[in-house]
Order: structure tokens, then sequence, then C-alpha cells
């Protein structure tokens, strides 16, 4: 990412995921660039059987499709008592086309055995991949937020599961709480400060 190489593409079509990356990411001397929802690159198919394995794969796939630097990310909910379910198919629990909140139901089906909110442990994991216009892997970082499952949905700030995860230290769902504090504790930002820290210096480097 040379001075004037400095266009990082956001590669996801996900709203929520553009919106919080570009809050995370606004104080770093970069272009930001988006996949267009009506963009004719397909998604490539996420076959890793890890957070980390689909983000390089999505990284290198894009990167590589628009000859960009591209940031990827790939990110879910890991439940203990569902033996870390949905992981790696946290999109597509309910179904491939399900929308959040039938993926919420269905998870809230799944614990409706277990009401004591100490046995709902869970936690978000983000790994987050950079790659350059060739596709090659420059910095890979993750990110984990430790919480439990609440026993309804509750706020509509967000997207995905935040509605029903509880961040340890406090009472309220993601979904509730501000995007102030979410840019400070949530798995995402927490990989995105490794990746802004790289950037820094790769970019500090390359000027």
């Amino acid at each position: 990412m040379t001075k004037n190489k400095t266009k990082l593409l956001i590669a996801t079509k996900n709203a929520g995921k553009i919106k919080e990356l570009k809050e995370l990411l606004a104080n770093l001397p970069i272009e930001i660039s988006c996949l267009d929802s009506s963009s004719s690159i397909t998604e490539p198919d996420e076959t890793g059987a890890t957070f980390a394995e689909n983000a390089v794969l999505k990284a290198n796939y894009y990167a590589q499709q628009t000859k960009l630097w591209a940031l990827a990310d790939d990110s879910g909910l890991e439940v203990e008592a569902l033996n870390g379910a949905p992981g790696v198919f946290s999109a597509r629990y309910a179904g491939e086309n399900a929308n959040d909140e039938e993926k919420i139901e269905k998870l809230l089906r799944e614990l409706n055995n277990i009401k004591n909110i100490k046995d709902r442990r869970a936690r978000f994991v983000c790994a987050m991949a950079i790659a350059d216009e060739t596709g090659e892997i420059k910095f890979l970082a993750d990110g984990v937020c430790d919480g439990a499952i609440a026993l309804t949905a509750s706020g509509a700030n967000g997207f995905g599961y935040d509605p029903v995860f509880i961040p340890d230290g406090f009472s309220n769902t993601f979904g509730e709480l501000s995007d102030q504090i979410k840019r400070k504790i949530s798995h995402r930002a927490l990989a995105t400060g490794k990746i802004i820290q790289h950037l820094r210096r790769f970019y500090a480097a390359s000027t």
C-alpha cells in the first residue's frame, strides 16, 4: 500500500459491517471503497473450517477480482451449550436466505430449556485479513468478545445476533448498547484495532 495505492476495499456487501468498519477506520489516511450491492462480482464459497480461513479466502478472492487491497472479515457467534454452534455457519444458521430475526428465533429455540444465564455462555469471534492487489495476505488479526445469550431479544441497534448477546460487564445486549461502547468492546472492534495498528505502520513505512 504505497503512497499511490491508498484505496482499501471493504470486502463485504453486508451494510451493517460496512457502516461499522467505516466508522472504525475513519481516522486512517486511506480511501475506503465498498462493494456495490449490485456488483457483478459474485461472493466466494466460504469453505473454511475456521473464521480465519474464511477471512483469508475472502480477502484473497476480492483483491484478485478488483485489483485493490482488500479487507475481509469472517465473524460469528459460538455458544458453549451448543458445542460452539452456530460458529462459522452463523450467517446461514437458519438457512441460506434467513433474515436476522429468523436466525435469532432458531438460536433461542435451541436454548429454550436453558434458563440460567450462567449456562448460556457465548462469545462473538472475528477474524480479519488484508490482502494486497495480487491477493497475497499481508496481515491477519482476530478479536473475541465474551458474554451470554439473553432469554429474549432486545434492542434494535446493530445487526445479526446483537439483540440477544449480552457482553461481559454489561446487563444490556449489543442491540441496546451504543455504537460508542461497541466500538471499544466488540469482537470486530478489537480485530480492527489490530488492523489499524498494522495499517498505520505499513502506511508510514510506504510513504
